[in-house]
């Protein structure tokens, strides 16, 4: 349990730096998103902005709600593991019992998927990122996150404007960081395992046993497919950013729907919602953590070729 204090210190240095990695481009898909929204729907009733609103006077900070919640969600994995791991028994009780159920179970299924041999070398980051990002979904369903800020009076009661606190992977910069934070790891990766040739002929090499002028054919089909692997894997960051943030930003603004859907049931209405997205934080980081295994896998392990040798 000691490798996983550094973990999680880790990487809450990469959410302190990474979260502003996807900054332009955020602002402008948020910028794009809420003129579409404007122009499809000016009647409807504003729902939550996909910028997360910065803090400070007259939001000129450059700290956002969103980096506020994944910094809390960092420090508090950091705390309740060092007070797990504060008195190490051979036989665990109480909350070293349920970390060290968590990271076994962890350690099992993965090994059970991309091999042992990999597992040792990547385990560290795949159950990383299934904690943080199950415990950053759970925190954003906590009373208070999305509600308590700054805001303006209003007929109907009072209008946060800007939360204090906003679910961390509601907001496009924080799931981007975390994917091409993956990226550079997979590139790591894969050169460790495989060297740049091996990469190089995984990509643009061809596959199977052929002879004569099937053989050369082949060598240019196979070439040709390698440039579309190339964008395949370069669009592999935007699809994994865009699948978590997507899901968690939907359900914050249903939940925030529901609230508001009949006056005087706003807290009654959203609970069954509450129960779904406690099971969709769960799959969400499930499918984040399986999707960059997977992808890992496929270029880090290979099949022995009846010849006894592979790329």
């Amino acid at each position: 349990m000691c490798l996983h204090r550094v973990i999680f210190i880790s990487w809450w240095l990469a959410v302190l730096f990474g979260t502003g990695l996807a900054g332009a481009a955020s602002s402008a898909l948020a910028a794009d998103a809420a003129a579409v929204s404007a122009a499809a729907a000016p009647a409807l009733e504003e729902g939550l902005s996909p910028d997360a609103p910065r803090l400070g006077p007259g939001g000129a900070s450059f700290i956002n709600s969103s980096m506020v919640a994944t910094w809390g969600v960092a420090l508090m994995l950091i705390l309740l593991v060092r007070r797990a791991t504060r008195r190490m028994q051979l036989a665990p009780e109480g909350a070293q019992n349920f970390w060290e159920w968590l990271v076994e179970m962890l350690h099992d299924f993965l090994e059970g998927i991309i091999g042992g041999k990999l597992v040792k070398k990547t385990f560290w980051f795949f159950a990383t990122l299934f904690i943080f990002i199950l415990f950053t979904n759970w925190f954003g369903l906590l009373p208070g996150v999305g509600s308590i800020g700054w805001g303006t009076q209003t007929p109907e009661g009072f209008h946060v404007e800007r939360p204090l606190l906003r679910g961390g992977n509601a907001d496009l910069n924080m799931t981007f960081a975390m994917a091409m934070i993956f990226f550079v790891c997979w590139i790591v990766w894969a050169v460790q395992a495989v060297g740049v040739k091996g990469v190089f002929l995984d990509l643009f090499g061809p596959k199977g046993d052929t002879a004569g002028a099937l053989k050369y054919l082949m060598i240019v089909v196979f070439f040709l497919v390698g440039f579309l692997e190339v964008l395949s894997i370069l669009f592999r960051p935007i699809s994994l950013s865009f699948r978590l943030y997507g899901n968690i930003f939907a359900g914050e603004n249903m939940l925030e729907a529901m609230g508001k859907l009949v006056p005087g049931l706003g807290w009654l209405l959203p609970v069954p919602f509450y129960f779904m997205e406690l099971l969709v934080g769960i799959v969400q980081a499930l499918v984040f953590m399986l999707l960059t295994a997977v992808f890992t896998m496929l270029i880090c392990v290979h099949e022995e070729s009846p010849g006894g040798t592979g790329h």
